[in-house]
């Protein structure tokens, strides 16, 4: 018989050997690597499963919308649960297994799942462990798009909530007691000023009244902090940020238990968020560098922070690695904070506008953690449908920055900012 292409991977056996027949895919995950360190992790984890050619380095991009079975038994064996399979693109793809399996590693997960943004993996957990009667707790500074969803969508499907100050114990003890919570929801760090939650403090308090954490993690990424080693249920990223970290693809995770990922997964078929292979493909390939971007970008933020915080122009610095921060043991736990760092300049709306504009490194725009560092002024960027009153009770003042670090020199980084601040 002659050798031909496996039509689940597009490639051809690399030996000579002739097959006799199509394999049937065997998608084992990697959790027993020789090693735990998340610079190794990023690079191996999830990548050496037997359905990739052994002289393939690289994880193929399986395309195939829908997967053929080899004959009837095949496919009971599959509908039976004694063979794994991906019967069709929005159930799961082999390319997309691989980053889930990679996330799991560095969140020391028993199952990931991986979606087309970092909203859809949010609407996917709410709606999937929040029932019609139950009650949601949010911070109050969680994600602004998080918030109103829960906040406006949730409530007409019978689901009630509360928000909550950041570490407001007392608050979150009284609306434990009074309601069935079915889900606390946070950011930690939080966006733009940056406030971090005590995670396991919360936890224990959370599931001594049954309810379930969750905590988007994206501004921390996988490698500054493991939300489910300090007690949450789940642990969320927009992928779009850190984990692929170069402005180019939009992807969302969710991480936990098995049990919990199971009805997440179920939801997220009849939601049809499903991550395309080529993202998936593209995701990978930008963590092999997720653990050397980010410890440059804690490293530069960290000592712009330090900079700033001693800057005649600068009334104040949104850090949690400085000592100054009000959370700043609470965020001890974490091995490093991030490259976002939020400031205060002295002027007025106009004045933070030039200090924006003369910048030159950086790019003005929305989101984070790339290689490429951005710069906004969130009066005028995130929040402009706000009014004064509503920006200035949250805490958003007409001269905030939120400054997200690249990779590029810290040097050049400080000249510009320096430059800029003399301009105001």
């Amino acid at each position: 018989m002659a050798e031909y292409l496996s039509l689940e991977t597009g490639y051809g056996p690399c030996s000579m050997q002739v097959l006799t027949h199509m394999p049937m895919p065997d998608i084992k995950p990697d959790h027993y690597l020789p090693f735990v360190s998340d610079e190794s992790l990023t690079v191996h984890a999830g990548e050496k499963q037997n359905w990739i050619p052994k002289c393939s380095i690289g994880t193929p991009i399986i395309k195939s919308t829908t997967r053929w079975f080899e004959n009837s038994e095949e496919l009971i064996a599959f509908r039976e649960g004694r063979q794994t399979s991906f019967e069709y693109a929005r159930y799961g793809n082999p390319t997309t297994k691989v980053l889930e399996e990679k996330i799991s590693a560095l969140e020391r997960a028993e199952s990931t799942l991986f979606v087309s943004s970092g909203m859809g993996a949010i609407v996917s957990v709410l709606l999937s462990l929040v029932t019609p009667g139950g009650h949601v707790v949010a911070t109050k500074d969680s994600y602004w798009e998080a918030r109103m969803f829960i906040q406006n969508k949730l409530s007409l499907m019978g689901v009630s909530t509360t928000f909550v100050d950041m570490n407001d114990m007392d608050s979150l003890k009284e609306v434990l007691q009074n309601n069935k919570v079915s889900l606390f929801y946070a950011d930690s760090p939080s966006n733009p000023l940056l406030n971090c939650l005590d995670i396991k403090q919360v936890s224990e308090l959370c599931h001594s009244h049954g309810a379930l954490v969750c905590i988007d993690s994206s501004l921390a990424s996988p490698i500054n902090q493991k939300p489910l080693t300090l007690g949450a249920d789940l642990v969320l990223h927009s992928a779009t940020k850190y984990i692929s970290g170069h402005h180019d693809v939009v992807g969302g995770c969710v991480s936990g238990s098995e049990n919990l990922i199971s009805k997440i997964r179920s939801c997220h078929y009849d939601l049809g968020s499903t991550l395309v292979p080529d993202a998936a493909y593209m995701i990978i390939r930008g963590m092999k560098t997720l653990h050397l971007r980010v410890e440059t970008q804690n490293n530069t933020a960290l000592k712009m922070a330090q900079l700033l915080e001693k800057h005649p122009r600068v009334n104040h610095v949104y850090y949690p690695g400085l000592p100054s921060h009000p959370e700043h043991d609470i965020a001890s736990h974490m091995s490093g904070y991030g490259g976002v760092v939020s400031f205060e300049v002295a002027g007025d709306l106009q004045a933070t506008m030039k200090f924006v504009d003369s910048l030159k490194l950086p790019h003005i725009a929305t989101s984070f953690g790339g290689c490429e560092s951005l710069v906004q002024q969130p009066a005028i960027m995130s929040f402009w449908d706000y009014s004064a009153a509503e920006r200035a009770k949250i805490g958003i003042k007409d001269n905030l920055i939120r400054f997200s670090f690249g990779i590029e020199k810290f040097e050049d980084l400080a000249a510009d900012i320096l430059q800029a601040l003399q301009k105001m």
